[in-house]
């Protein structure tokens, strides 16, 4: 089990490591981010619960977003305080990394989980959406190993978090 592990690691090491980019590259990324962070998510959620009195047609996805951002950024942080992975930048030599050196831990993505938590209600609300709010969602993902402050494998969990919760949510 152990090596199966360390294998694991390794592969998600040398994946980091062809994703973790050029400056320019770091650049695009380095606004990208900002749509799964904090204020962008909240900010998000708010405009989109303005929007719903205009268009009621999109409430029961707002307020699914809500909540799957709600439980999934619950089970996140516990996630990260059990886990406690070390960040990228912070254990590995060479790393690129641009932006906020953050204090957290890495496992799972918070960006991740936030962007997806938001855009998979929709997804499943408005399936013509999936050709805009996937791409976006991925790029948001795929930005946070670019800016090494994650691995592969923390916006992998990240998206399945969301994803799991979204489920989860639908279900009640």
């Amino acid at each position: 089990m152990d090596r199966m592990i360390t294998g694991l690691h390794k592969v998600d090491q040398q994946l980091f490591y062809k994703i973790n980019g050029s400056k320019l590259y770091r650049t695009f990324f380095g606004v990208i981010t900002h749509l799964g962070g904090a204020r962008i998510s909240i900010l998000s959620i708010l405009a989109l619960a303005l929007l719903s009195s205009v268009y009621p047609s999109i409430r029961p996805a707002v307020i699914q977003a809500f909540l799957v951002l709600s439980v999934s950024h619950f089970v996140m942080h516990f996630i990260k305080r059990s886990v406690k992975r070390i960040r990228p930048y912070l254990t590995l030599p060479d790393v690129m990394h641009h932006g906020h050196p953050f204090e957290d831990h890495s496992f799972p993505s918070g960006h991740s989980t936030a962007i997806f938590s938001i855009t998979i209600p929709f997804m499943l609300h408005f399936p013509a959406a999936i050709v805009i709010l996937f791409p976006i969602s991925v790029l948001v993902a795929y930005s946070r190993v670019v800016l090494g402050v994650h691995y592969p494998s923390d916006v992998m969990a990240g998206a399945f978090l969301a994803l799991g919760t979204a489920v989860f949510v639908s279900i009640l």
